[in-house]
């Protein structure tokens, strides 16, 4: 990939975890999806905590996050001794026994019609569409043959653990039925966060902002951070 933006920290420690707004920096540049993270200039937010209680994690997790008129970029730096997983088909059920990273999007922060994606050390990845969790809108309701059409992730194997890179196209999120995805500009906010389950000696579920309610699970979208996109 390639990424150039003039004079900015590299870093940003973990005490930014706790800010309401994660930003999204926009960038001019063409990125190349390719695990490769070694030119990728815009901020990375972290290291990610216990998703429920803020501590401390065993291994630390950064992202950062950038996007363009068309799309939106993610990139992960995990820490991981030793890999679990393995290439698997698309939409396999990774997050059930793979080491892997997510993020949950829900541009309205309604809490409904979100999606949620995951990808592993081996680049295999699902796409999943949550219309509904809560009993106030019908209970669980989940939709796994949901795809992302111009989706593109890929993770690379490095001495320290793993690298991700994710390329969401806008043009596809539009088309998501009561989803309310409309192509950010500047100053656009929606809900969301960025997760990874860790399984090592201790399972560990993390995220970059804990849940002030301590309640155990992921799909909490009333706690959800906001994403704002920025030049």
């Amino acid at each position: 990939m390639k990424l150039y933006l003039p004079l900015i920290f590299t870093f940003i420690f973990s005490n930014s975890i706790y800010s309401q707004t994660i930003p999204i920096y926009k960038t001019q540049e063409n990125i190349i999806v390719d695990g490769n993270l070694t030119d990728w200039k815009t901020p990375f937010l972290g290291p990610f905590v216990i998703h429920n209680s803020g501590e401390k994690a065993t291994q630390n997790t950064m992202v950062s996050l950038s996007w363009n008129d068309e799309n939106l970029y993610i990139a992960y730096r995990s820490a991981d001794s030793q890999i679990v997983g393995k290439p698997q088909t698309k939409d396999s059920k990774i997050y059930e026994t793979d080491d892997l990273v997510e993020v949950f999007i829900d541009p309205d922060g309604d809490g409904k019609n979100y999606i949620e994606i995951g990808i592993n050390a081996y680049s295999t990845y699902y796409d999943m569409f949550l219309k509904c969790i809560s009993p106030d809108c019908g209970g669980w309701n989940t939709a796994m043959d949901f795809d992302i059409s111009g989706f593109e992730a890929v993770s690379k194997i490095t001495s320290e653990g793993f690298c991700t890179e994710i390329k969401i196209p806008f043009s596809s999120l539009e088309k998501i039925k009561n989803g309310n995805f409309t192509k950010p500009k500047t100053g656009t906010k929606w809900n969301g966060n960025a997760f990874r389950i860790d399984y090592g000696n201790t399972t560990q579920y993390l995220a970059l902002q804990p849940y002030k309610s301590l309640k155990f699970g992921f799909h909490q979208p009333k706690e959800f951070a906001v994403f704002e996109f920025v030049e």
